[in-house]
């Protein structure tokens, strides 16, 4: 037996290991450049509807976000109502649901676009008309301030598609800054576009995709389950000939009859169990929806916690939405020149000062919900 000293032990070269480090890669912001014109077009418009569609987590979140800025509709005054209610979009909407649409729009692409119609003599609004964002160009000067919008013609799918849109050109549209309503989503820095919530659950999305697939094969395999056959034989025409009569009576959900012999036929029922671990992931990447989305889960149904903290949960996320309604009336007023009050969702301050008066202890008082400044 050698000499086995403990003195020898060595240890690992992880510290080194670069491979095991976790790196996020650095990100510039899409601002102005030293060009005459500075441009920006959302070329993953396309990929972001597909998600949209495709994960009925995400949209739920963000059909539910804007149902809480615009679902109650809004106040405003007579004149501003009777302007308002001949909005007709494509022909068939109204201004709530044009609003509706392009909330919805501008956190899933980061930016939504309506043009901006009114009437030639008087500058009367008389329509707003959604537009495609993923054909809508915005050009800035030096400054960074806005220039125009250019709406391009779609993409076609297809490579030879591609090569004859290429070559024929792109057609072009022009519009004044006036004549878009544009709803940036987060806008921050000196971007010259906003940006799409689904930009940083991307994974999320897609580990959600991935979850469901294979949970959808782990449950296909409970209901029906794979056989293992041990065949007594290496004869191939035999074993084609029990495969043949095996297969067709499990697909006709008939009985089969074989000779009652272990030896030439035995089988084994492979079964698959979903661990524990996978339910928790699965439940995990749907909260992280919500919580991402900066919403409450209890407006779904289930906040995960008790009736106290589900509310308490609702009232912080009201200063949310009150900032987000604050944003589209303002954009409103700006771009415009219409003042509208959307009516915000329902509060739960009420109901908790009246569980803290049953309670006897203090009420909460409107200051409570706002930050002071420390000592």
């Amino acid at each position: 037996m050698g000499n086995l000293n403990i003195a020898n032990a060595s240890s690992s070269g992880f510290t080194n290991d670069t491979s095991l480090e976790v790196t996020i890669p650095q990100l510039n912001t899409d601002g102005v450049t030293s060009q005459k014109e500075t441009t920006w077009q959302s070329y993953k418009w396309a990929q972001y509807w597909g998600y949209f569609n495709a994960c009925s987590e995400l949209k739920s979140a963000i059909i539910m976000k804007a149902i809480w800025n615009v679902g109650k509709g809004y106040d405003c005054d007579n004149r501003t109502r009777v302007i308002l209610g001949h909005i007709k979009g494509m022909g068939k909407d109204t201004f709530k649901e044009v609003l509706f649409n392009m909330d919805i729009i501008r956190y899933i692409n980061g930016d939504s676009y309506a043009e901006i119609i009114r009437d030639k003599e008087t500058g009367i609004l008389i329509n707003l008309k959604p537009l495609d964002p993923g054909t809508i160009r915005i050009v800035v000067d030096e400054s960074g301030l806005i220039l125009r919008y250019e709406q391009v013609s779609k993409v076609p799918t297809g490579i030879l598609n591609k090569i004859k849109s290429f070559i024929l050109g792109e057609s072009v549209i022009k519009f004044k800054p006036e004549e878009i309503l544009h709803l940036s989503n987060n806008r921050l820095a000196d971007q010259i576009h906003g940006i799409s919530d689904i930009e940083s659950i991307e994974n999320i999305i897609k580990a959600e995709y991935e979850s469901f697939d294979d949970m959808k094969k782990i449950m296909h395999r409970q209901a029906k389950p794979m056989i293992m056959f041990k065949l007594g034989t290496d004869d191939s025409t035999k074993i084609a000939n029990f495969i043949g009569k095996m297969d067709a009576a499990t697909r006709d959900g008939e009985n089969i009859y074989i000779p009652d012999d272990e030896n030439a036929v035995s089988y084994e029922v492979v079964q698959v169990n979903v661990s524990q671990v996978i339910m928790e992931w699965r439940n995990d990447i749907k909260n992280k929806f919500y919580r991402t989305m900066g919403l409450p889960q209890i407006v779904f149904g289930s906040s995960g916690t008790t009736e106290s903290g589900g509310k308490i949960e609702y009232l912080a996320h009201e200063q949310v939405f009150e900032k987000n309604q604050t944003f589209l009336e303002d954009q409103i007023y700006n771009q415009l020149g219409l003042k509208i009050n959307l009516i915000p969702p329902q509060t739960m301050l009420d109901n908790l000062q009246t569980d803290q008066a049953k309670d006897g202890t203090n009420q909460f008082q409107q200051s409570d919900l706002v930050a002071g400044a420390g000592r």
